[in-house]
């Protein structure tokens, strides 16, 4: 072969790989077949929040779906739908994707069998289907990892699968059939290379391929110039950018020892930086989410603005392809939920002028991020898992701006709820609406567990009630056995006027109609001593309203709330302490 050939069947090579390509997902008449796909996976699915709102049969690119990331060449590489209330069963359609690497559909509602179709894609390396309701059979899926823990269905107690082997890296060889296939496949690719580069339109074959040629260089020099630009001592404000090894570095290579909490928006980790630093690292789980490099980094630049001594500080992030991380500085003495069963010389370490500060100081941060902020920030997940201590026991809160991060694509404030039963203002559970004043709800809640000492969460489990603390309050409060409700770790050693006045200023700030609830500026102002008395003889003349949902007999009980929501929300934790 002379010099021209060889020029000519490197061309034809590439121009076959090119309609490869086009082939793989174009049909003669232009439609995407993986459009195709993921409208039939789209169509077996009930999403309550319309989450999948912008999939669209008529778009020729799926790659800016929401909860889609493709590879550079426009393939769909990645399905992540997870913690999204979506019920219905997985569409055998999801197997034509054929360069699918991850799917993460945890924290749902799906049933039906997990699809056969699934053990044909060979490039999966994430396939994430714990905590739904899907049923056997289970099929063989070449991935690294195979998550199904919390199906009851396939992982009961009489299931003959192990699902606490399929967290762990599975190493399933491919079948003997695919393989030869595979071969067979590529053989016929090089003859037919050969076929074309000897073929008579060898002119027309060289002009194409040149030109896609220059094109395919054009855009990778495009590609590598962004990439050489990236300087991880860049700053955004204050922030700086970390690298993914720095990180994983610091972390021990994300060591499950140095985990210091796990929750909705992913997991935190104790690192120590190569200055010595000690920090906490936040691995966030809805990465695909976030949206793209531009967009998170307006985000976080956003937040962290928010600087206030009472809120958790930002100190940078790291952004890569297929992961998101915040590091912020460690907070020494943990949350507040793991300190108020600590003891120490047998007393407690959150004294009643401990909690006095804590219940000030949050309040203080949230009526910065509500009225101070611009544009203002709704944290929407205000519970003691969630306030910081300091190595002074200062209250600072946390995770106040990942809501706003994972939900930037939202154009309102109707979002799926996140957040803890228990904490969950009624509006917010019914609806799906959030305001400043959900927060209000959430901080009542944390208010009545620095009484108590007990975790809104856990309480009534054992007389197997649900979410029934806030009733309890009030039940005891009616009934003026204020003693009953103090944390007995206190021992007495309490001001009871001060523990009154404390139970009140959390009672209006849960009353179940919004628009009754004070704002934080008059919470504080409550704490500190300053207009109690007036906003709850107030509140004691205030007629019952009818409800958002114009009950004709609107709840009287928190729990009622809870039990006639319209919305799907599991009574677990979903934001850890650090």
């Amino acid at each position: 072969m002379d010099g021209r050939g060889f020029v000519l069947w490197i061309v034809g090579l590439l121009l076959l790989k090119l309609m490869e390509g086009f082939s793989a997902t174009l049909s003669p008449t232009g439609i995407n077949y993986e459009v195709v796909a993921l409208m039939t996976i789209k169509s077996d699915l009930r999403d309550p929040h319309n989450v999948l709102e912008n999939w669209d049969i008529n778009s020729v690119d799926p790659c800016s779906w929401r909860m889609v990331t493709c590879t550079p060449d426009g393939y769909v590489s990645a399905l992540g739908l997870p913690s999204q209330s979506i019920s219905g069963t997985l569409s055998t359609g999801i197997g034509n994707l054929s360069h699918l690497e991850s799917v993460r559909l945890n924290n749902n509602s799906l049933s039906g069998p997990i699809p056969e179709s699934l053990s044909e894609i060979d490039v999966l390396t994430l396939v994430d289907v714990s905590f739904n309701n899907l049923s056997s059979p289970v099929p063989k899926i070449s991935a690294r990892t195979f998550k199904l823990v919390g199906n009851p269905l396939i992982c009961g107690s009489n299931s003959h699968y192990n699902c606490s082997v399929y967290p762990e890296p599975l190493a399933f060889p491919p079948d003997g059939a695919k393989a030869e296939t595979q071969s067979g496949a590529k053989n016929r690719r090089v003859a037919l290379a050969f076929g074309v580069s000897f073929g008579s339109a060898f002119i027309i074959i060289l002009a194409i391929g040149s030109f896609v040629w220059w094109r395919y260089r054009h855009n990778q020099q495009i590609f590598f110039d962004v990439n050489d630009q990236y300087d991880p001592e860049v700053r955004l404000g204050h922030l700086k950018r970390y690298t993914f090894k720095e990180l994983r570095a610091a972390t021990d290579h994300f060591n499950s020892k140095n985990i210091l909490g796990r929750g909705g928006f992913g997991i935190v980790y104790k690192g120590c930086l190569n200055d010595g630093s000690i920090v906490a690292v936040k691995r966030l789980k809805d990465y695909n989410a976030i949206g793209g490099e531009i967009q998170f980094q307006t985000e976080v630049e956003m937040i962290s603005l928010a600087v206030h001594r009472n809120l958790l500080r930002l100190w940078g992030f790291c952004s890569t392809e297929n992961e998101r991380l915040l590091v912020y500085p460690y907070m020494l003495n943990g949350s507040v939920a793991s300190r108020l069963r600590d003891h120490s010389h047998g007393r407690p370490i959150l004294d009643w002028s401990r909690r006095k500060r804590i219940a000030l100081g949050t309040a203080r941060g949230l009526l910065y991020l509500h009225e101070q902020c611009d544009p203002k920030i709704i944290h929407r997940d205000v519970k003691a898992a969630n306030i910081l201590l300091d190595e002074d026991f200062e209250a600072v809160v946390g995770d106040f701006g990942l809501a706003k991060l994972l939900d930037h694509h939202d154009s309102h404030v109707t979002t799926a709820v996140r957040g803890t039963v228990g904490h969950i203002a009624p509006e917010y559970l019914s609806t799906g609406q959030s305001s400043e004043k959900t927060d209000v709800f959430g901080f009542g809640i944390l208010l009545l567990e620095l009484i108590t000492g007990q975790k809104a969460l856990d309480f009534g489990r054992a007389a197997n009630q649900k979410g029934v603390m806030l009733d309890w309050v009030k039940k005891l409060h009616q009934e003026g056995k204020l003693n009953l409700l103090a944390d007995k770790d206190l021992k007495g050693n309490f001001d009871r006027l001060e523990l009154e006045e404390m139970v009140q200023v959390a009672l209006l700030c849960t009353q179940f109609n919004p628009s009754h609830r004070p704002k934080m500026s008059e919470i504080l102002r409550m704490l500190e001593g300053d207009g109690l008395a007036e906003k709850w003889e107030a509140s004691q003349n205030v007629e019952t309203p009818r409800y958002l949902r114009s009950y004709e007999n609107p709840p009287q009980r928190y729990s009622d709330f809870i039990e006639e929501s319209s919305l799907v929300v599991e009574a677990m934790e979903l934001s850890g302490p650090r």
